[in-house]
């Protein structure tokens, strides 16, 4: 098999397949109001890549104790919802909106209401008719006032006692949902305008428990299952934040596929209208002693390594920091982590290229309806720390590419460094016109016997410019190439 490996590979076959054009699955993106101010403004409505994301959900709101709904930045939920102002002539600028430009490029806006810091009130919203009626209401005035297109509940989580949950929240979160559904249809009917219905769901099995999947299962378009936040520096041994598979330490439900066996089987959810959370982001732990996998934590996470995003980073910031911690891949739980080099006793879990792709095409695989994505602005990369230039959404470009590819079928038949797509008979390489130079592909990592993560280059050991450039092959011993898989 390794001899193949080494391949004369022309860019076209990536310009053929458009990626970037739309989404071939659902790809929920989770914009958080307070991500606005980071990085002097980097990943704001006019940076965004509305191309990359089908729905784009806004967090959060905070629902009140009376079931009213109130925003949680007034200057930031004003600038993102409405615009930039217009200080000549008064309003708004045009084009500078998240909402104006979300629709403009076809793509749906939802607000958050809730999430870990805001759920407290839902419980007693859920308990009491009055309530129920005011927060409906609220959703429909949420919805007219900003051109919303639905809403996303963010209730973390029914029956959790420590945010004021009751054995009652089971129940009373039916009837919640069934008042806004209904409140949400009547106005979007009015305005002859679909309203979608959806929201955060644990993924834990005692979180699953205290929800009633049947009742529940009409009243939403999409369930967002929160398939993250698994381990961290809150447990005494370090473990994977969101793992693909059991890991062999630790809580064995905690991973992305107990979590979506559970929900089809067990609660006989339709997976497709789940979509799965995939973190654009990492935990870290401080270590009792030297860095790794199922040690001794202190119990805290690394808040000087990390103080951007206290101890919790985002993908920007791993990336930025990687020189200080060696890399490493668990092949059981198909997760990356990192260890401090030296004498940094610190230990990170997060995501990279590879787990994404594995997540995405677990997704294509099991049928599901696709991915949440907390949180998009940590996938904007720049050329370089503080340069205001984003070169590129890696992580958000794996899941479209491994989605659309599962949606064209593609499958590259390879003979002797010929490959061609069996069903339009198209070739593949070698052609170097496209090129404008013979492009070769040398393997960087090999996680597997069928799987080898490869990098394109010219003759020159320079990465190819102006396309996507790392592939991931699944190549076998016959020849033959099952899946193509642009990585970046």
């Amino acid at each position: 098999m390794k001899k193949n490996l080494l391949l004369v590979l022309t860019l076209i076959m990536i310009a053929q397949l458009g990626f970037s054009q739309t989404p071939c699955k659902e790809i929920v993106g989770y914009y958080p109001n307070w991500q606005w101010y980071d990085r002097n403004k980097l990943v704001k409505p006019q940076s965004i890549d509305y191309s990359k994301y089908t729905i784009i959900n806004y967090c959060f709101m905070k629902p009140e104790s009376d079931g009213t709904i109130s925003l949680t930045d007034a200057w930031a939920d004003e600038q993102l919802l409405y615009g930039e102002n217009d200080w000549v002539n008064g309003g708004y600028l045009p084009n500078t909106s998240l909402i104006e430009l979300s629709h403009n490029n076809g793509v749906k806006v939802l607000p958050s209401i809730g999430g870990w810091t805001l759920s407290d009130n839902f419980p007693g919203i859920a308990a009491d008719p009055t309530k129920r009626a005011t927060f409906a209401q609220a959703c429909v005035n949420l919805i007219q006032t900003y051109n919303f297109d639905g809403i996303d509940l963010d209730w973390e989580y029914p029956g959790y006692a420590a945010h004021s949950g009751t054995p009652q929240d089971k129940a009373n979160f039916n009837l919640l949902l069934q008042e806004v559904r209904t409140a949400i249809d009547n106005y979007g009917q009015n305005i002859g305008q679909t309203m979608l219905l959806t929201a955060a769901v644990g993924a834990a099995e005692d979180r699953m428990l205290n929800v009633d999947w049947p009742v529940v299962s009409q009243y939403l378009d999409i369930i967002n299952l929160m398939s993250y936040d698994f381990f961290g520096a809150f447990d005494s041994h370090t473990n994977h934040n969101a793992p693909l598979y059991q890991p062999s330490q630790g809580t064995p439900e905690f991973n992305l596929d107990s979590a979506v066996t559970r929900l089809t089987t067990k609660f006989g959810v339709d997976p497709n209208q789940i979509t799965v959370g995939v973190a654009f982001y990492g935990r870290s732990s401080k270590t009792v002693g030297p860095a790794g996998l199922f040690v001794p934590t202190t119990g805290s996470a690394d808040h000087a390594t990390f103080s951007l995003d206290g101890g919790s980073p985002t993908y920007f910031n791993i990336l930025d920091k990687m020189s200080l911690f060696t890399q490493n891949w668990d092949s059981q739980a198909r997760v990356p982590y990192l260890t401090g080099n030296g004498t940094l006793q610190t230990f990170v879990s997060y995501d990279d290229e590879q787990s994404i792709g594995e997540k995405a095409q677990y997704i294509v695989d099991h049928n599901l309806r696709g991915a949440i994505i907390w949180e998009i602005t940590g996938d904007y990369i720049e050329t370089a720390p503080n340069s205001g230039i984003i070169s590129g959404t890696p992580l958000v470009d794996t899941l479209n590419s491994i989605f659309c590819v599962a949606a064209g079928n593609t499958t590259w038949d390879c003979v002797d460094n010929a490959c061609v797509d069996p069903g339009t008979g198209t070739g593949m390489y070698p052609n170097q016109a496209a090129c404008n130079a013979a492009c070769v592909v040398s393997v960087i990592q090999e996680h597997s016997t069928s799987k080898v993560l490869l990098k394109v280059t010219d003759i020159l050991g320079k990465e190819t410019k102006g396309a996507k450039n790392e592939v991931l092959f699944y190549i076998y011993d016959d020849g033959t190439v099952e899946k193509r898989i642009v990585i970046k």
